[in-house]
């Protein structure tokens, strides 16, 4: 069920007054919505996250997966969203002992919008090292390229309002598979990998590209599920250029048109010759 069934609109239109020098005028614009999401495991609530209301299935799931709450997506035995008044609430069935665990370390705080790792109680929860990522795809520099010029047409919500990340999925040779999108970058990479494990795709056969910039989360995220392979269009951060090499993920950065920046691990990577 999606948020817009509830009721949850991912956009307004709101009147606005829109200024070119001293020349204005008023019009109607386009804005995108974020929404409370609660996340409640078996019943015990376990952190709230501001987010896009739109694939709330996939958010829960690939949330569930790259927090380390359940180790595969088979663990989520269902998923209901419901519409409350303030915000909505996802939730989730688990087995036991995987909720218990989730409890134990469960997040103290609300979660950002723009925040992946908001609540958690210690560094070492914060810090999770993920194992190391297995051979992953070849992925061509050419190949790369197309995706980039690819995923504007995937990007719906921001076309109409210019406010939300996109995390893509691609397959050499076949493309961008799929696209998720949220106000977010941690959300809209959570939403993807979720929307992946619910049909079954292979972690190991694509590569992922954001619109946003590499943050050690970001990385985290992707190793987690053994996703080696990350493109982003803006820079990473000093502390997830050391993850990838840790955990063996090929990170980009400033991957726009056909010029782009190895961090990490550059042979899944093959530049074509010219």
């Amino acid at each position: 069920m999606h948020a817009q069934e509830l009721g949850w609109p991912s956009y307004r239109i709101s009147p606005v007054e829109r200024w070119q020098g001293s020349i204005h005028d008023r019009q109607e614009d386009c804005i995108a919505e974020e929404a409370p999401i609660a996340l409640i495991y078996n019943g015990e609530p376990y952190a709230v996250m501001l987010a896009t209301p739109l694939d709330l299935e996939d958010f829960a799931l690939g949330f569930s997966l790259t927090e380390g709450i359940v180790a595969s997506g088979t663990e989520v035995e269902s998923i209901r969203v419901y519409q409350r008044a303030d915000g909505i609430e996802v939730r989730m069935r688990i087995p036991a002992a995987r909720c218990q665990a989730a409890t134990d370390k469960g997040r103290n705080l609300a979660g950002r919008t723009g925040c992946g790792l908001c609540g958690a109680r210690t560094i070492q929860q914060a810090m999770r090292r993920p194992a190391p990522v297995g051979q992953g795809v070849q992925v061509s520099s050419s190949e790369l390229v197309r995706v980039l010029v690819e995923l504007s047409n995937h990007q719906k919500l921001n076309r109409i309002t210019g406010a939300v990340h996109a995390a893509a999925w691609a397959v050499p040779g076949q493309g961008i598979q799929n696209v998720r999108e949220d106000v977010g970058r941690h959300n809209a990479l959570d939403k993807l990998i979720g929307a992946l494990a619910r049909r079954g795709a292979d972690f190991g056969e694509g590569f992922v590209v954001v619109t946003s910039r590499a943050s050690y989360e970001m990385v985290q995220k992707c190793a987690s599920v053994g996703i080696g392979f990350l493109a982003a269009i803006s820079a990473p951060t000093g502390l997830a250029v050391r993850l990838a090499e840790d955990a063996g993920v090929t990170l980009i950065g400033f991957a726009r048109g056909d010029n782009h920046v190895v961090y990490a691990n550059p042979q899944r990577l093959r530049h074509d010759e010219t």
